[in-house]
């Protein structure tokens, strides 16, 4: 049997075609019904997303039952009236002035297709005003484009009885797999090729045709510029500006884009229209944190950023990572699990971290306080999965420290929980009962003796109900909220973190610079545990957030070295003695370089790990100019701070002096004088242990 190529392509299309089985449903039972109900149908979706292919398939279904289908491109013909009437002549019949009533006289039924509808938005108006109420109630109109019905089709109630919005989504894994089987592609391929493209059908598409001219090869999602390519130029054609751009670049580069966070990475104040023009794109998803990409909209562009322009890559991470930093000190408990969760989004691309974090489901859940009734539910899941010893140990534990216990839950279900011993809290009976807590507390003694106003935590328990310690939402929020601790707990000193298989979360660790500590690993119930730690005067939150964040731009498959910490760990009196000698020589940089707090957290902190010794010094002295002016505001320490400020901060040529300028007798001013020296050490030591936890980045 003869026929056209159209013919032959048409049916080729339809071979392959996949899915989208409630919309052929729908638009069949247009086709067949004696009066449809429905007369207009908006199919609406991003670029790629399989609009054309499925207008194609109704323009299909429609020759296979008898019925007449006018297939017009709105990239082919002017945004205006006439332009669309001259389109409709052809097919229809007659001229301008006769069109709307041939149109009218249809009696058969029939389908008008108008694609890429957004290009012809100028003619929405007329066509909803003028060309639809003159249609034949045997005619089905379909517009696809980007966008959905404007508020003007969904606002009067006689056309919002004749619409149906038809909104399209990618391809599930299942209809992915169906396609790339379809298009010949090795079914070893699959798995690489569904993970990069999301579902997209563009992108499904363009990947099976490098794997049909590459059949030997494997699919590298990373050598695949070509797609990525190819989709930005879908995904971008609506942004004319450069900040339209950027802004696009932004939200692929967070988890969720507010406007806040907009202006923060863009360097600006005012982003508002830039953000209204964002979230009105197709390819948006809006939903209570923000707004976002979809998937593949998001890996498409922030691939594409990092190789065409690494610095602003670079920029906008940088930008983002303090933004977080800023609303994590701001925020309630509550918002920090989300804030966290926003942060490591930034590390989502390394190698080290993608496999081990769950980044799809995590929202879902929430961290809660442990409940008289979860006892139950949590000890029946440390027997499952440690052995009767273990639970017997976790009970001992709910009972000591029931406020060190967080239980995750999804919709009031426990999924699983996390418990923390407080080691410097610990008692010889807790020692004695617990192995892994006396392997810990002594591996911190011979090491690290804790000092004054130091803590030390052991995460003792933590799994998932089902899957233990396995890679699930449920070990992501355990991360999260040891991340919330290491960052929120004051005087934090010490943490451990055992693991049942310790050589799995081994890359993790190390990224996250934790140490194997092989010393403080204990065995339960004949299974042995093995031990990451991390001393945080030796590396404090804010110096390893900054290593973190050197590795969050790494694409290496291994995290880079961590350089060997130069911190100074200063037992108390020791630390008092440097504040003492540092105050005599505040105005000698000669001899204050020689201070060992140059090498403590205090001013490690403030100046990083690679500061010269004339910057450290200079910060050294700056900090306790400003520190000691928080006694003058108070009245209980205001005179000890004037004897300061008249011996150190701007000191007369000699004590005497300073006595008589400060009106005193000498003893009283000595008296002064040690009462200031006692209060400015003693906030210079909250500082250097962390019982001051920064408020602001």
């Amino acid at each position: 049997m003869s026929g056209t190529i159209r013919d032959r392509m048409a049916a080729w299309e339809h071979d392959i075609f996949v899915g989208r089985d409630d919309e052929r449903r729908l638009f069949e039972s247009l086709l067949q019904a004696d009066s449809p109900d429905k007369q207009v149908v908006f199919v609406h979706g991003p670029g790629g997303v399989g609009k054309t292919t499925l207008l194609r398939e109704f323009q299909y279904l429609s020759g296979q039952h008898d019925v007449a289908c006018r297939f017009i491109d709105g990239r082919h013909i002017e945004p205006s009236p006439l332009a669309l009437i001259s389109a409709l002549s052809d097919h229809v019949g007659g001229d301008a002035t006769t069109l709307l009533d041939s149109l009218a006289g249809i009696t058969d039924r029939y389908v008008l297709i108008i694609d890429t509808y957004e290009l012809l938005r100028p003619l929405d108006g007329w066509l909803r005003r003028v060309l639809l109420p003159s249609l034949s109630d045997q005619v089905i109109l379909v517009l696809a484009g980007r966008e959905g019905p404007q508020l003007e089709w969904r606002s009067r109630p006689g056309l919002q009885r004749l619409i149906h919005a038809m909104p399209l989504r990618n391809f599930t894994p299942e209809n992915g797999r169906v396609l790339l089987n379809r298009l010949q592609v090795p079914q070893s391929q699959f798995d690489a090729v569904l993970g990069f493209t999301h579902g997209h059908p563009l992108a499904l598409a363009l990947a099976a045709d490098i794997c049909a001219q590459q059949p030997d090869a494997t699919f590298d999602p990373e050598s695949a510029i070509n797609i990525i390519q190819a989709l930005l130029e879908r995904l971008t054609s609506e942004a004319s500006e450069p900040a339209q751009r950027e802004a696009l670049e932004a939200a692929s580069i967070v988890r969720s884009l507010t406007e806040p966070l907009l202006a923060a990475i863009l360097g600006v104040e005012d982003v508002r229209d830039v953000f209204e023009w964002l979230v009105s794109l197709s390819c948006i998803e809006l939903d209570r944190d923000g707004a976002r990409p979809h998937d593949l909209a998001r890996d498409a562009l922030s691939a594409e950023l990092r190789w065409r322009n690494p610095d602003r890559f670079a920029t906008f991470h940088e930008r983002a990572r303090h933004y977080y930093y800023r609303q994590f000190y701001s925020s309630s408990v509550a918002v920090q699990q989300q804030v966290l969760l926003d942060l490591l989004f930034l590390h989502r691309d390394n190698p080290v971290v993608k496999p081990f974090f769950d980044w799809q489901a995590t929202g879902a859940m929430t961290a809660d306080a442990l409940r008289v009734d979860d006892l139950t539910t949590l000890l029946e899941m440390v027997r499952r999965h440690e052995g009767a010893e273990s639970a017997r140990l976790a009970a001992y534990w709910f009972e000591r420290h029931p406020e060190q216990t967080v239980v995750f839950r999804e919709e009031e279900q426990v999924q699983g929980f996390m418990s923390l011993v407080p080691l410097h809290a610990v008692s010889p009976q807790d020692l004695e009962a617990d192995p892994a807590t006396a392997q810990a507390a002594a591996h911190l003694e011979q090491t690290a003796p804790l000092r004054p106003g130091e803590v030390a935590t052991l995460f003792r328990f933590w799994m998932d109900a089902a899957e233990y310690q396995s890679v699930t939402p449920v070990q992501s929020l355990v991360f999260l909220n040891a991340a919330r601790h290491y960052l929120s707990t004051p005087g934090l000193a010490y943490t451990y973190f055992p693991c049942a298989d310790s050589e799995f979360w081994a890359p993790f660790f190390a990224y996250g610079d934790l140490t194997r500590t092989p010393e403080a690993d204990f065995e339960v119930d004949g299974r042995r545990y093995g031990v990451y730690s991390h001393d945080w005067r030796a590396r404090p939150p804010m110096p390893w957030l900054q290593l973190l964040a050197d590795r969050e731009m790494s694409l290496e498959p291994t995290p880079p070295a961590a350089p060997k910490p130069a911190l100074l760990v200063l037992s108390q009196p020791d630390f008092f003695d440097a504040v003492r000698a540092a105050l005599r020589n505040l105005h000698r940089p000669d001899q204050l370089v020689e201070n060992p707090l140059l090498r403590s957290r205090l001013i490690v902190d403030r100046v990083g790990e690679d500061a010269e010794n004339a910057l450290r010094a200079a910060s050294l002295e700056a900090l306790i100019t400003t520190t000691s002016e928080q006694l003058e505001a108070d009245p209980r320490t205001a005179r000890g701070y004037r004897a300061l400020y008249r011996t150190y901060i701007q000191p007369a040529p000699t004590q005497e002096q300073a006595a008589e300028l400060l009106d005193l007798p000498f003893s009283t001013y000595r008296r002064h004088l040690g009462e200031g020296i006692d209060h400015l050490t003693e906030l210079l030591w909250q500082l250097e242990i962390g019982e001051t936890v920064a408020t602001s980045i």
